[in-house]
């Protein structure tokens, strides 16, 4: 049986409070770093896709960035993003929707994805991610992925995941992009557990 994706995430951010996650991290030093070697300007248009209550917005605000764009399946989750934030929730737009059917009335010069990618196990859901993603990514524009590598978790918030290595990203996303950096990351929950996460950063050609 599929699984509602809205109604599990909804459920995973109804009872667990932001900083028990096993995402969590308060400082998304390999993300904030892969924007700037992407180049990016603050006046560039940037969307954290499966974003929800990560503080990768925070960081961004405060460096000054003018137009984000914050993509969640979860209401709740980006409820908790804008609580957190205050007033500073004014500058950013939520965008309340599952990226594989996502509609944008404008271009994007960074796309940015932690972990949303490796919950996608089906080939049609991966399919139809890709098409969104060349449908709003600007040319040139840049493209950030971390998924579980190889030899990583192979579930995560009682779903299956898929683990990614370069050459197996590279060929889903198709020639179109062009790899530019991987950077391995062992990321340390909450509960002290230790994932092996992968960051891959692209160009669009």
């Amino acid at each position: 049986m599929k699984t509602d994706r809205k109604n599990h995430w909804e459920k995973i951010y109804s009872k667990t409070s932001d900083e028990d996650f096993s995402w969590f991290q308060n400082h998304p030093a390999v993300s904030l770093e892969l924007i700037d070697r992407a180049g990016s300007s603050v006046s560039d248009y940037i969307i954290d896709v499966g974003g929800g209550s990560s503080l990768l917005v925070d960081h961004l605000l405060a460096s000054g960035y003018q137009h984000l764009s914050v993509l969640d399946i979860s209401g709740k989750a980006l409820d908790m993003a804008r609580n957190r934030l205050g007033k500073g929730a004014e500058k950013v737009q939520w965008i309340e929707s599952d990226v594989t059917s996502y509609e944008s009335t404008k271009p994007y010069d960074l796309w940015h994805d932690r972990a949303v990618f490796h919950f996608l196990t089906e080939s049609d859901d991966r399919r139809r991610y890709v098409e969104v993603l060349r449908k709003v990514l600007a040319p040139h524009g840049a493209v950030i992925i971390a998924a579980f590598d190889i030899g990583g978790p192979t579930m995560c918030s009682g779903l299956n995941i898929v683990q990614y290595d370069a050459d197996k990203l590279s060929a889903e996303l198709g020639d179109e992009f062009l790899l530019q950096e991987k950077i391995p990351e062992m990321h340390v929950t909450p509960s002290n557990t230790q994932q092996a996460f992968r960051y891959f950063r692209f160009i669009r050609q």
